[in-house]
């Protein structure tokens, strides 16, 4: 007869219940601090929401009102040093972390608020409104609210968005040897979100000191969690993955802070990952100041049986109970905030000239100059401000006949050796001598720890990547094994890496390296052949270079890892066992940010290519033999980086442009490049820009058909000439 054993998981999985005693227990000044933080904070979006009410929020106001419990209890939990990020609505937490950063040893109720914690409060409202005082000159607003000094990494408007750079923060701290420990809180709705779970999994394989702080409020929007998911209780979701899990009562902050307590010293100690699920309620809608039931998705019975529970009455209550404040005190407390709100709103908002009695508006003088808006996309590159430089017909080291692959790894181990910062991540680059091509061939030998195999969820070790970048002690070589992989990791690479600078000021560094290979013309089909470029060219902040030889890679690659902008270093996989010149001894020096080469010079037309084109470029023009022919190699594809000084140089010369590419039309790289050529360079053309491409159609795995889809040497003699024969 058939047998069931019932099966355990390994993880524990507990309720947290904060007791009378534990009220009793709790040190006086933990909980004067605690009611100090939820005035605060409740105070504060009180405020936001009335600004936001007279129009002077531009864009949404996601309040946390009734959420407090569970900033307040986690955060009072951890130090500066503890990293922690958020969700779009994440004002509380974002204040809980400043808060207790500027007043570690806590708030004293009775007493007038501090200097330093009015600038927070005044610095974090001139973020949300969209000034320049803000943390972030007002860029991020709302949704986006950083301190770094706080150990406050930054909000995200994505769900889920910041759960995967979070891992990266928790890997820094334990790579660096600090006990320090990372938090990232996310809602209901993100718990479904596919790069949330797929770092579950790679922090519990890795055993990485972060806590999954699950605000659970119920609604996502107006969906309710018994809708979106078969578990509502979403702290099942730990054992799962085999982490330790807690389920508390979110509006109790001091059950919060037992539970978190609890959490903390377990990723203290190294015993991996914890998920804190805080049952919640935001009294108010998604964004803006009417309740949900207003909207119909959830009854005044409902809002007003959570509302009983609110975490800021029960704090003061117990306060009354044991004697520690009288409830005049906390009248005046509460007297207090509203004081300090109202006069860091006097700091940024003046009378409404004309208009209603108590009508307000911006100081003119708050906003960010409108010259702001584009700096800071990426970098000053003063970090070259030292480098040594070198081009091959330059160098004065060795130089030998090797293979391209050959000098990813022989770079990437060199940097390696003489800066402890570099890391290597990506699918199986610890494995196969090296990875599925061997790029990494001998590097998870001599440096173990620094070269990390990830799991399959590239939008986990990606956003992880980010994270460490973010945290700036270490910087990251991430590999996708095929440049379509980049879609699956979209959100990270473009909505998060890419933006980071920008969004957050344009100060931050962001030094990530993402390595991955264009494998058109190997039969891979249509989801492993892409080339991405043209989608990296006209996406936010990220720089690009394409190697085509094992010198250029050396160059191009130290200048990536020394870059502070996040660099896609595209390799082309005809390339990997084509030969080349290449450095023997000397793997120190760097190819200059926004060179790029002439490859053959000539006076009839000038063809700009780049990566695997370039040799069938000069192929196609060795063909030909009729048309003297100037190619030059891009070698740096962003905008930021093109090399408009040899470019303008050639056309000057030829007067005609042909711009040669393998991939598709659809995304093409040479589209927007062609556009910005025809209008720098229109009185020395002598006809428009041509381009070669692909097809429209991402390559087939038939070798005919996708031999057809992509361009190579033919293409460029047919497009040479036509634009010649006359």
């Amino acid at each position: 007869m058939t047998e069931h054993h019932r099966l355990e998981a390994a993880a524990p999985w507990v309720e947290l219940v904060a007791t009378t005693d534990d009220w009793d227990a709790a040190e006086p000044a933990l909980l004067t601090t605690m009611l100090s933080e939820l005035v605060l904070i409740r105070t504060f979006e009180e405020y936001v929401l009335e600004l936001a009410a007279a129009g002077l929020v531009h864009g949404p106001a996601h309040s946390s009102i009734g959420q407090e419990g569970g900033a307040v209890g986690s955060v009072l939990t951890l130090t500066s040093a503890d990293s922690v990020n958020g969700s779009h609505r994440g004002h509380h937490q974002f204040l809980a972390k400043a808060l207790h950063h500027v007043a570690p040893k806590g708030i004293d109720p009775t007493a007038d608020v501090a200097d330093e914690v009015r600038d927070v409060l005044l610095r974090t409202l001139a973020e949300i409104c969209g000034l320049d005082r803000g943390f972030s000159h007002g860029r991020g607003g709302s949704m986006h609210l950083q301190l770094k000094a706080a150990g406050a990494m930054g909000t995200n408007a994505i769900v889920g968005g910041g759960v995967p750079m979070a891992a990266g923060y928790a890997w820094a701290n334990r790579q660096a040897g600090s006990d320090a420990v990372a938090v990232t809180y996310f809602g209901d709705g993100a718990v479904n979100i596919g790069s949330t779970l797929e770092t579950f999994n790679l922090a519990a394989a890795w055993r990485l000191p972060i806590c999954f702080f699950i605000e659970n409020n119920l609604y996502a929007v107006s969906t309710n969690v018994f809708e979106a998911t078969g578990e509502p209780r979403l702290s099942a979701r730990g054992p799962g993955f085999n982490i330790a899990s807690w389920k508390v009562d979110g509006m109790d902050a001091l059950a919060v802070y037992l539970a978190t307590q609890e959490a903390v010293a377990h990723m203290r100690t190294g015993h991996g990952p914890t998920l804190v699920e805080a049952d919640t309620y935001r009294y108010f809608h998604q964004n803006g100041a009417f309740p949900g039931s207003a909207f119909g998705y959830r009854s005044k019975e409902e809002e007003e049986g959570w509302r009983r529970r609110d975490p800021v009455t029960q704090v003061a209550d117990h306060l009354v109970r044991r004697g520690i404040m009288k409830q005049s005190d906390i009248d005046a407390t509460v007297a207090r905030a509203k004081q300090a709100l109202a006069e860091t709103g006097d700091v940024l908002l003046e009378p409404l000239p004309g208009g209603k009695p108590g009508q307000r508006q911006i100081r003119p003088a708050e906003w960010p100059d409108p010259a702001f808006a584009d700096v800071g996309i990426r970098g000053d590159l003063h970090e070259f401000a030292d480098v040594r430089l070198a081009e091959v017909d330059t160098f004065t080291g060795e130089v030998q006949e090797q293979k391209l692959v050959d000098a990813i790894a022989g770079v990437l181990g060199r940097r390696m050796e003489t800066d402890d910062s570099v890391v290597v991540l990506g699918e199986d680059v610890h494995r196969l001598n090296g990875g599925t091509n061997g790029a990494t061939r001998g590097l998870k030998e001599r440096f173990p720890d620094r070269v990390l195999g990830t799991p399959i969820s590239e939008n986990a070790f990606c956003g992880l990547g980010g994270g460490i970048a973010l945290d700036g002690r270490f910087t990251p070589v991430v590999e996708l094994m095929y440049a379509d992989f980049m879609w699956v990791a979209a959100d990270q690479l473009f909505n998060q890496i890419g933006k980071a600078r920008h969004m957050f000021g344009g100060d931050g560094e962001v030094p990530f390296v993402l390595r991955s290979k264009v494998a058109m013309g190997t039969g891979y089909g249509s989801q492993h052949s892409m080339d991405p470029a043209g989608i990296f060219a006209s996406s936010v902040g990220w720089r690009i270079v394409a190697p085509t030889t094992p010198f250029d890679y050396v160059g191009l690659m130290n200048s990536a890892l020394r870059c502070k902008d996040p660099v896609v270093v595209l390799e082309h996989v005809d390339l990997y066992n084509a030969v080349g010149p290449g450095p023997v001894d000397d793997l120190d020096y760097c190819l200059p940010v926004g060179k790029a080469a002439i490859r053959r010079a000539g006076s009839d037309v000038t063809v700009i290519t780049y990566l695997g084109m370039v040799a069938h470029v000069l192929e196609a023009v060795s063909t030909l033999g009729t048309v003297d022919a100037e190619v030059i190699d891009l070698r740096w594809l962003d905008r930021a980086s093109i090399d408009w000084a040899t470019i303008e140089a050639s056309i000057q010369k030829t007067n005609n442009v042909l711009i040669a590419e393998q991939g598709p039309r659809g995304t093409s790289y040479g589209g927007w490049l062609a556009d910005e050529i025809q209008r720098r360079c229109f009185d020395w053309l002598d006809q428009p820009v041509q381009r070669v491409t692909g097809g429209e159609a991402s390559p087939s795995i038939s070798k005919v058909l996708e031999r057809a889809a992509i361009a190579q040497s033919d293409e460029v003699v047919a497009a040479l000439t036509e634009m010649t024969r006359f």
